[in-house]
């Protein structure tokens, strides 16, 4: 829960390291809209930057980073942060004191995603706000051989559908053969049962997001899978990398925040803002 005292805004801790602030702390409902125009979404935004109070009692306290999630688009949101930021920082953030690290951006590999992505890198260009880097998510289906689930189709199935060109679907007529496969591989081959699987779900277009990123001239962080324990993690506020270190998008997430700080280093004077 947010608290407002006189010195701002009191941010919700996850733990020592990481506060979070979301206008969802501010409802009374979780499942309450937000029906609000520009200006009253512009004024919030404002308030957020300027009067949520990170330092928690701390006379040294402050951020290593400042991670703004926005969603996609350029939209009147994604104006007034960087112009908000901007102003804040002096200008374009480049002088003396703290910066305006940059834009990371995530985009998953079909073109239908990648078009707007475009969008969101010539907005960028447009508003003088760096690139560090393009993340590709979902880029694949990733798991154990082990955590699959297996099933047999019933060719005969009176309550199957079928598609417009003939070919059966998968419902709830199949049969769930799982653990006699399972046991076969532990019986026959047990070493696979630890190798991963992947697939790709989203087939990418074209070159896909590593193409586009060498086309704008910034640096592609690479990909992280989809992970079932990913969103595990997510949905019950789990650390994921902690609670699932042999995942399979572990060594992907780190990967990308391993250069994430690379291209943003902390300094011991300065506080960075991405």
């Amino acid at each position: 829960e947010v608290h407002r005292s006189g010195s701002g805004w009191t941010p919700v801790y996850a733990n020592a390291n990481l506060a979070v602030m979301s206008l969802s702390f501010l409802l009374q409902g979780e499942d309450m809209a937000v029906v609000w125009r520009g200006p009253r979404k512009n004024g919030m935004i404002g308030q957020f930057l300027t009067e949520t109070n990170w330092t928690d009692g701390e006379e040294d306290g402050g951020l290593d980073y400042l991670l703004i999630d926005t969603p996609p688009g350029t939209s009147d949101e994604h104006i007034s942060i960087v112009q908000f930021l901007q102003g804040a920082l002096g200008g374009d953030g480049q002088g003396p004191g703290p910066k305006l690290g940059g834009a990371l951006v995530v985009t998953t590999p079909e073109e239908v995603a990648m078009a707007d992505v475009r969008k969101e890198l010539n907005f960028c260009v447009k508003t003088k706000l760096p690139v560090i880097g393009i993340v590709e998510n979902m880029s694949s289906f990733q798991t154990k051989m082990q955590d699959l689930t297996f099933l047999k189709p019933r060719l005969h199935d009176n309550n199957r559908e079928m598609g417009d060109n003939g070919d059966t679907t998968v419902n709830k007529g199949d049969e769930d053969c799982t653990d006699h496969v399972l046991n076969t591989i532990r019986e026959k081959c047990p070493e696979i049962l630890d190798v991963l699987v992947s697939a790709n779900v989203f087939p990418p277009s074209g070159t896909g997001p590593s193409g586009m990123a060498a086309s704008f001239g910034v640096p592609y962080f690479g990909g992280i899978p989809l992970d079932p324990n990913l969103l595990k993690s997510c949905e019950e506020g789990l650390c994921f990398v902690m609670n699932f270190p042999g995942s399979a998008a572990v060594r992907h997430l780190n990967d990308v925040v391993d250069k994430v700080v690379a291209a943003l280093p902390v300094d011991d004077d300065d506080m960075m803002v991405e």
